[in-house]
């Protein structure tokens, strides 16, 4: 019984190593560079404040939002406003390679930041952003 209780423990162990989030490393990398920037701490709840706020596009008047192509549920696909083209889930617990490439990440970060906000996004906001996203 003792050995069935100690093989229990040690499958339940695995299991947990098994499902660490294989996005843990891009986002910690980032959000450390951010930290050393003078960004943090982050906040998954302010992430989903910013994501979910409205801006004025200074083209077109239109207000935008992260929502806007990602939708609101981030575990189903988005669809560009612009172009109408289908955007894979942004949830990494949906969608395993997001997350995973620096690269990726900020060249996301710059082309979003600027079309929804009209500007770059502060290191604050990508880590807060972040943070968020990786809770989905």
């Amino acid at each position: 019984m003792r050995f069935l209780n100690i093989m229990g423990a040690i499958i339940v162990a695995l299991c947990t190593l098994s499902v660490s989030p294989v996005y843990a490393g891009a986002v910690d990398t980032l959000q450390d560079e951010y930290r050393t920037a003078g960004a943090g701490p982050f906040s998954a709840a302010e992430g989903e404040r910013q994501w979910k706020i409205k801006h004025k596009s200074a083209k077109d008047g239109k207000d935008r939002s992260c929502q806007t192509c990602h939708g609101s549920d981030l575990k189903a696909k988005g669809k560009h406003a612009k172009t109408g083209k289908v955007i894979d889930p942004l949830a990494p617990s949906v969608n395993k390679e997001r997350l995973t490439d620096i690269k990726f990440i900020n060249k996301w970060f710059k082309r979003n930041c600027k079309w929804t906000l009209g500007r770059t996004c502060t290191v604050q906001e990508k880590g807060d952003f972040l943070e968020y996203l990786r809770t989905q």
